[in-house]
This record gives C-alpha cells, structure tokens and sequence, in this order.
C-alpha cells in the first residue's frame, strides 16, 4: 500500500473515522531530515498491513499541524479511534518506527 496523502479534506475520513489505526507522518518538503526519514516511512507503508500510513505536509496543511501542536518535523502521531495516542519526534529508524506503531 502506498502512502496516503492526508489534507484536511479526507483528515476525518482517512484518519479520524478510521477502523484501524493510522499514523501521520507530518512533514514539510524544505526539511532534510523529513527526507531522511520518508525512504522508512515508505518501506513501512508497503510492508505493514495493520496501520495505515500517511504523510501530511505542514505547509499545506497548517491548521492541521497547529491542531496536533506539531512543532519540529519530522513528526509521527498515531491515531487509534479518532485520537491522537501517540508522538514520536525526529528520524527514526525502522525498529524503532516499527516499535512506535505497534504498541
């Protein structure tokens, strides 16, 4: 599965009303470690089948961004039944992407 372009259009339907959990890859196109970090985020999107993965840029969707008060990217939440559970901040490694969505 590829990764799923979050906007505040489809944000409640792809995120909040999803059955299954979903984590946000909130990133920003200018920041290098975002780049670092998206050739994880995308192995994770076409190996996992349990969550889904999407990105959402920062700069496309601020209201969004300032909603979850993300304030460095990259940033992971996880949403579990329409709530924001969980952030993890900075690159991360695969184990460790990993390990975060599935707790």
């Amino acid at each position: 599965m590829a990764i799923l372009k979050i906007t505040k259009e489809n944000f409640e339907s792809e995120v909040l009303n999803s059955e299954t959990p979903v984590m946000v890859d909130f990133f920003a196109t200018w920041c290098g470690p975002c780049k670092m970090l998206h050739p994880v985020v995308e192995a994770l999107s076409n190996e996992v089948t349990d969550v889904k993965i999407g990105e959402l840029d920062i700069d496309e969707q601020a209201e969004l961004a300032e909603k979850y008060r993300i304030m460095t990217v990259p940033s992971l939440v996880l949403f579990k039944n329409g709530e924001a559970v969980d952030k993890l901040v900075g690159v991360q490694s695969k184990g460790k992407v990993l390990e975060f969505i599935h707790k």
